[in-house]
């Protein structure tokens, strides 16, 4: 008598849009790997330095670069930006075009911090209310001015992800005492096209851990309900 096989547990489903933070730049800048599981295309956001770990990151994942995005001008977030665009051969879109005064000075930065700068041309610039795609995945783009004026949000609403750059962080929010930097506009920003998207809404930071809208709701000191009522 022959034994039929237990059947094998069916395994999970792979979301269809996966993220992985790669710090980068002596300013533990995330850099943020994102791609489209079906078809294993992605992109960086934000790809502001130390290309050796990125490089690393697309082997490891067996993803195909197909563009890089970028949240804002700052050099540690877009540095090596258009040195890694050249090398791969793929277009740079973002920021919103009031960021062009920071790309101008990647040069200058660079020496200023010791990050590996160069100036570029986005092949194109982005503005609210925009679509990016990788691969099959559709990401809207959010213009959050404050931290810098032509600062974007990248929202994958389907699996409640967001890549904000430097404007929220776990119990902070960005700084404005930068040129062009503005506290009002960073304050709206957050509190008028961030929390709508929703409390559950998962975000990657520019610096340091993952967060959601709905716990800095409740904890952030700069942004909470209760400080700002």
């Amino acid at each position: 008598m022959t034994e039929t096989p237990e059947a094998s547990a069916p395994q999970p489903a792979l979301p269809p849009f996966q993220v992985a933070i790669i710090p980068v730049t002596p300013l533990e800048q995330n850099c943020t790997l994102v791609w489209c599981t079906k078809t294993m295309r992605g992109a960086f956001i934000d790809a502001g330095g130390d290309l050796a770990k990125l490089r690393r990151a697309v082997e490891k994942t067996g993803v195909t670069i197909e563009k890089l995005l970028v949240t804002h001008g700052h050099i540690d977030h877009c540095g090596s930006t258009g040195i890694f665009a050249r090398e791969l051969g793929v277009p740079i879109e973002g920021p919103e075009e009031a960021d062009r005064y920071w790309i101008a000075k990647l040069d200058e930065d660079g020496r200023r911090w010791g990050i590996d700068g160069e100036v570029f041309e986005p092949t194109r610039w982005l503005h609210d209310g925009d679509k990016v795609t990788v691969g099959e995945v559709e990401l809207d783009v959010i213009h959050c001015p404050g931290h810098t004026p032509g600062h974007v949000v990248f929202h994958h609403a389907p699996t409640r992800i967001a890549i904000v750059g430097d404007v929220l962080f776990q119990g902070s929010i960005g700084r404005t005492d930068f040129p062009l930097g503005n506290h009002q506009d960073l304050i709206d920003s957050i509190t008028q096209k961030l929390w709508p998207l929703g409390n559950d809404v998962t975000f990657v930071p520019g610096h340091g851990p993952i967060s959601t809208f709905g716990k800095e709701r409740q904890t952030n000191s700069y942004v909470s309900d209760y400080m700002l009522s």
